[in-house]
């Protein structure tokens, strides 16, 4: 699969991770546990849900 999360959308989906699962800490929640999902996809800079429906905010390399 290929890399399909980049630039603003990557930090924000880091951000929001941190951020759902610090509030997840805060509050005893194990719904918390919810922002693993988009700390992830923003780490490795892939996401399943966007390669089902053909979306990619990656910027491309020029191929040689």
């Amino acid at each position: 699969m290929k890399e399909n999360v980049g630039g603003f959308d990557k930090y924000l989906r880091i951000v929001l991770g941190l951020v759902i699962l610090i509030a997840g800490y805060i509050y005893e929640s194990w719904l918390g546990l919810i922002g693993i999902i988009p700390l992830l996809t923003g780490l490795v800079n892939r996401c399943g849900l966007y390669y089902l429906i053909g979306v990619s905010t990656c910027k491309t390399k020029p191929q040689q």
